[in-house]
């Protein structure tokens, strides 16, 4: 930010100039203010022909605009009696000072001259029914709407894992298409939602039984504060109640417990909202990273959030247009303006594994070696000339490994990373899941807001999910370093935040007063997306426990339906795989687990089970008794394998006992883990 000296008339003189040359268009920014008041707080944005600066007393500062330029209408908040705000000194409020980077921002992004570079139109709302069509499809549930379609055993086993509010969602989806399609005359079959639920004679017993299993749940979520109206603003809601994310029940659930409760509120105002210390209670069973589970069970994972998305926004009352992503001309080679996937593709070539783009892997590791104290990283820009001419030349050098990284100036980096970022064809948030995003801050508590950046975080595809955590990790890894780069949460937050959210195929299809009004909550987005990293890559642990049921259901289906024809041929099979079974039985009920190695010199164990055995104690005793290990510790994981799950990599936490209980015919392996 710039300050001036000069007061009165002489102050606005000077600042003239600098506006017209900034502002084409020639746009000023109006601010009004009032003498006796301290806090800031922006209130309006409105369009004007004429650059008219109105500067009638010394506090009145230059504020930087948007590319769509404009007036700010700035008046102050009474009775704080707060010193001014300096750079850095919040972590809890975006202020109207370090807003300003927001605006600055944009400008830089519009004379950069990357924004006219493609096509522009990318977005596009699906139609009436398309939407619902496309969305049970991506759910695995095709065969509600086209009898045809394969997967209907599957899809079976899919809806007897759902929670009420789950299936509301469906139903809800389902009613609509078929709707749609009686408008449409069509001769598509979509069976009555009524019919979709419908338990089979023999289950109603096990219906009751998950009713239950459900009524339970809740009071279990009404004794720890959520029930009853005790959410974070209900009155009597304690501590507790305020910072403890539950896991273990449906965040949909949650959020009608809370609704239910008559505690329905507006949505909180960002400005002035504070981030609390959420944490989440230790589950014996261990927590489920992204990554720790088997492709076969993490698709499972992304169809049941899916539905649960859509159910806890349903729930809330939050309708959220889904969008699909245009076909249109993009580069198919190259380091900037291409497509994640065909960047990871030649990257993947390169060095096989490849997870995270190696250009931006390279530009963070530049910034991290020789930049993070820099003051002003991120937010500073580098010489637009400059930095064009370095983006030419890593596009010809950079595989070759031949580009002069000794030479490249920090802020160059810094607007390089960001140009990567909003050069993508396709946003990094994807083009589907954008608008849901974006809402995310219309949810009524923050604890929600939370639970749904977690479900789209896991819905988002790899690519793009392992690059916003390479990002979203060297972002904290510069926060942490704010005392000498002067980068809080919030400064890093607003420069990212346009570059981010302002992708291709977006930026034209905003006003400027639309604009205005999404810049504080895409930097409150990026604020909790950085601020609760940690919490946003797990998978629920009730998501987790209905893939089990999935595969449980399915593994009862496949158990029924074997041809007798195969029968004889497993008998010996079977006999002798009874026997080991019996045996690891026998170890169990005798207080001893049997852990494998197979990639070992030592290829099997017997642990003694104790009610305080941990994942990383069987470790230890492993690592104890091999001596060929060639692999560091942390390289290593204990995995629980076969059961009602394909494969888990176990957090170190775990006990193995309660894991046991769970999935009792569990096999436990010791594996090296790539991360």
């Amino acid at each position: 930010m710039q300050h001036f000296s000069q007061t009165g008339e002489s102050r606005a003189a000077a600042v003239r100039p600098k506006l017209h040359r900034n502002f084409p268009n020639n746009v000023a920014l109006k601010m009004s203010r009032q003498q006796d008041e301290q806090g800031v707080v922006l209130t309006a944005y409105t369009s004007n022909t004429e650059a008219v600066l109105i500067a009638k007393e010394e506090q009145t500062e230059y504020l930087g605009a948007s590319r769509k330029t404009g007036q700010y209408n700035v008046q102050r908040s009474k009775g704080s009696g707060k010193a001014p705000y300096q750079r850095c000194s919040s972590q809890d409020s975006l202020d109207e000072q370090v807003m300003v980077d927001y605006f600055k921002e944009l400008e830089i992004i519009q004379h950069s001259g990357d924004a006219e570079t493609q096509e522009d139109e990318q977005l596009k709302v699906a139609d009436e029914g398309e939407q619902e069509e496309a969305w049970l499809m991506e759910a695995g549930l095709a065969t509600l709407f086209d009898e045809s379609a394969s997967g209907g055993e599957d899809s079976i086993a899919l809806l007897s894992t759902l929670t009420r509010t789950q299936a509301a969602a469906v139903e809800r989806r389902v009613e609509t298409l078929k709707q749609t399609l009686r408008k449409r005359n069509k001769s598509y079959t979509v069976p009555d939602v009524r019919e979709i639920f419908k338990p089979p004679p023999d289950s109603q017993s096990k219906q009751d039984e998950a009713g239950s299993t459900d009524r339970s749940g809740s009071s279990k979520l009404e004794v720890e504060g959520m029930g009853n109206g005790a959410g974070p603003d209900a009155p009597g809601g304690g501590a507790d109640a305020e910072t403890d994310i539950n896991l273990e029940v449906s965040f949909s659930e949650q959020a009608l417990i809370y609704k239910e409760g008559l505690k329905v509120t507006q949505p909180q105002s960002e400005a002035d909202d504070r981030l609390p210390d959420f944490r989440v209670s230790q589950d014996k069973t261990g927590q489920t990273k992204v990554g720790d589970l088997s492709a076969e069970d993490m698709k499972k994972v992304r169809r049941l959030v899916l539905i649960e998305m859509s159910a806890l926004f349903d729930t809330c009352g939050i309708e959220v247009k889904a969008h699909k992503a245009l076909k249109v001309k993009v580069r198919e080679s190259g380091l900037f303006g291409v497509p994640l996937s065909t960047l990871l593709d030649q990257d993947q070539r390169r060095i096989p594994g490849t997870k995270v783009p190696l250009i931006l892997q390279h530009l963070i590791s530049h910034i991290e070696e020789q930049g993070l104290d820099t003051e002003g990283v991120l937010r500073i820009p580098g010489a637009a000339t400059r930095v064009k001419a370095v983006c030419q030349e890593l596009e010809h050098k950079f595989y070759e490994a031949m580009f002069p990284w000794e030479s490249l100036k920090q802020h160059d980096a810094a607007s390089l990373l960001k140009l990567f970022i909003r050069e993508l064809p396709y946003p990094l948030l994807t083009v589907e899941y954008f608008y849901a995003f974006i809402s995310v801050l219309k949810l009524p508590t923050k604890k929600q807001q939370l639970q749904a950046l977690n479900l789209l975080v896991l819905l988002l595809p790899e690519p793009n999910r392992d690059t916003l955590k390479a990002l979203m990790e060297f972002f904290q890894r510069v926060i942490d370093r704010k005392d000498r780069n002067k980068m809080t949460l919030n400064n890093v937050a607003v420069v990212m935040a346009p570059n981010i959210f302002m992708c291709k195929g977006f930026r034209s299809k905003i006003s400027e007063q639309q604009e205005f009004a999404m810049a504080t909550g895409t930097a409150n987005i990026v604020r909790l997306l950085v601020r609760y990293q940690n919490l946003l890559w797990t998978i629920p642990k009730f998501i987790l426990n209905q893939v089990r049921k999935h595969n449980t259901e399915n593994q009862r289906k496949m158990n029924r339906d074997r041809a007798v024809k195969k029968l004889l041929k497993k008998m010996a099979y079977d006999r002798e795989r009874a026997s080991d079974k019996q045996e690891k039985n026998n170890e169990a009920d005798g207080g001893f687990i049997r852990v494998q190695a197979p990639q070992f010199s030592m290829v099997s164990m017997a642990v003694q089970l104790t009610e305080d055995l941990k994942a990383s104690d069987v470790l230890a005793r492993f690592l104890s008794q091999e001596r060929s290990v060639s692999v560091r510790r942390e390289d290593l994981c204990l995995y629980e394998m076969g059961g009602n799950i394909k494969e888990r990599c176990l957090d170190e936490e775990t006990y193995i006992k309660a894991l046991l209980e769970l999935n009792p015919s569990a096999e436990w392996v010791i594996k090296s883990v790539q991360h």
